[in-house]
């Protein structure tokens, strides 16, 4: 049987992209609290929907062209603990984007109050030789940066 269903997406707000994430029990941690490595999933999901937003889907430049984007460099500054149940908005705006390189300042929210800021540069390479790629055209043409 086929459920109709439909994934969280997000949403852009301007140049920003909104995503929601909800903490579950598997994020926390032994003193009830997000465990820090967590953020960085709601992050990576937040960048994979805001490109999916853009109206490009990874999976076939990852089949046809062997290119994807990988974490070069990751900046993170925690300012408050999300708690289980807790419903996060992730941010994504993205900064600078030129030769192989795009930037992006990531927030997470509870309501009004900032979690986490993370400033995120990643490098488009080929998978197969291991080697920088130039970014791809929508990247460049989305008027995001």
């Amino acid at each position: 049987m086929a459920y109709d269903i439909t994934a969280p997406q997000g949403r852009l707000e301007g140049k920003v992209f909104v995503f929601p994430a909800r903490v579950y029990y598997e994020d926390t941690d032994a003193g009830g609290v997000v465990y820090y490595a967590n953020y960085l999933k709601f992050a990576e999901r937040a960048r994979t929907e805001f490109i999916r937003s853009l109206g490009v889907n990874q999976q076939p430049a990852l089949a046809e062209d062997r290119c994807g984007f990988m974490v070069r460099s990751l900046e993170v500054d925690y300012k408050a603990p999300a708690v289980l149940d807790d419903l996060l908005s992730v941010t994504c705006v993205l900064t600078e984007a030129k030769g192989a390189t795009a930037e992006m300042l990531q927030e997470i929210w509870r309501g009004e109050t900032l979690l986490v800021v993370m400033k995120v540069k990643l490098a488009y390479v080929s998978l197969a030789r291991k080697r920088p790629m130039r970014l791809p055209a929508f990247m460049m043409q989305t008027g995001a940066v």
